[in-house]
C-alpha cells in the first residue's frame, strides 16, 4: 500500500519515520485561515482534513495522513510566527504559564476516514526577557507553532507536560498508530526486507 505523509515538516517526517514503514512525503497546499469563532480542536480537525483532502484528490488508492498542530493559550491560538517580534510576543505569552497543544490529524484510505484530535498541556517555567532574545537569537522558535520546540533548545524552559510528548512535536505517535493498524498499518519487524 502506499503511504503518504501529507506534510512538509521535518519534524513529522522524523516522527512518522521511526514506524519503520515505506512512506513518501507531499506538501497541501490549503488556505489555514481560522474562520470566526473556530474552537481551536475544530480549527486543527478543519486543517489536517483540507490537507488530507487535497492529496486524496491524486492519489485516490494511497493512504494518506496529514496533521495540524496549533498552541493555545487563554483562548488565543499561536501559530507559527511572523517574525522575531512576533516570537518575543508569543514567547512572553507563554513564559510562566500552562498553555495547551493540540494536534489534529486525519487518515485517509480510499473511501474510509478518520480525523482525531489530541491536547497536551504544556507548563513553561518562567523566563526573563534577556533568556526570551536569546532563544530568539537560535532560530529556533521561527517555524514552530507558539515560537518553540519541545525536542530542542525550547526544552531548557519547560517545567512539564501532561499528555504526549509527541503531540507537542507535531505528531502524537501512539495515538496515530493506534489507528493507523485499523487501516492495516503495521510495524515492520525483524528480518522483513
Amino acid at each position: 500500500m502506499q503511504i503518504i505523509l501529507a506534510s512538509g515538516s521535518p519534524r513529522r517526517k522524523e516522527l512518522f519515520s521511526r514506524l519503520g514503514v515505506d512512506f513518501e512525503t507531499k506538501v497541501p497546499e490549503v488556505d489555514e485561515s481560522i474562520l470566526g469563532g473556530e474552537e481551536p480542536g475544530e480549527y486543527c480537525s478543519r486543517i489536517s482534513r483540507d490537507k488530507a483532502h487535497s492529496i486524496h484528490h491524486s492519489n485516490r488508492q494511497a493512504l494518506i495522513i496529514a496533521a495540524d498542530t496549533v498552541v493555545v493559550i487563554r483562548g488565543r491560538i499561536l501559530g507559527k510566527p511572523a517574525d522575531a517580534s512576533d516570537a518575543l510576543s508569543q514567547l512572553r505569552l507563554l513564559q510562566g504559564a500552562m498553555h495547551e497543544v493540540y494536534t489534529g490529524y486525519t487518515i485517509t484510505h480510499e473511501t474510509r476516514s478518520i480525523t482525531r484530535v489530541i491536547r497536551t498541556r504544556v507548563y513553561f517555567r518562567p523566563m526573563s526577557d534577556g533568556e526570551i532574545t536569546w532563544y530568539i537569537s537560535t532560530g529556533e522558535p521561527m517555524d514552530k507553532a507558539g515560537s518553540y520546540g519541545l525536542q530542542g533548545i525550547g526544552s531548557l524552559f519547560i517545567e512539564s507536560i501532561e499528555g504526549s510528548y509527541t503531540n507537542v512535536i507535531g505528531l502524537p505517535m501512539s495515538d496515530l498508530y493506534n489507528d493507523l493498524k485499523g487501516f492495516g498499518v503495521a510495524l515492520r519487524t525483524i528480518g522483513e526486507v
